[in-house]
């Protein structure tokens, strides 16, 4: 595993375990038809939390097991801010860690 993609795994798990302490984290999936969404985010059937732990980490940590390019863009951050911001969840830490991931998949 080269540098890029440790780096992502690590930030992955971090975003996961700080997912969860914010209560944020789902003990279950949305239905097959929530993940079927072609809007940006799922906006329109999922919660943003719910896409990053149910699209957004799976994806990612699927192309770093199967030794699959990582994407050359990533602009996560905006979302992520407005997100948190209006749900008013202390989340300094999410928004470092998906500020990393925008600067590591650019």
């Amino acid at each position: 595993m080269d540098n890029r993609n440790a780096c992502m795994q690590a930030l992955l798990m971090s975003l996961e375990e700080e997912l969860r302490d914010l209560q944020c984290w789902q003990p279950q999936p949305p239905t097959a038809k929530s993940l079927l969404s072609t809007q940006p985010f799922c906006i329109d059937t999922l919660s943003f939390a719910q896409w990053l732990q149910f699209v957004f980490i799976v994806r990612i940590q699927a192309l770093i097991d199967t030794g699959q390019p990582l994407p050359q863009k990533c602009a996560i951050t905006p979302m992520a801010e407005e997100f948190f911001r209006q749900h008013g969840f202390q989340s300094e830490a999410i928004l470092e860690m998906v500020r990393q991931i925008d600067e590591i998949l650019m």
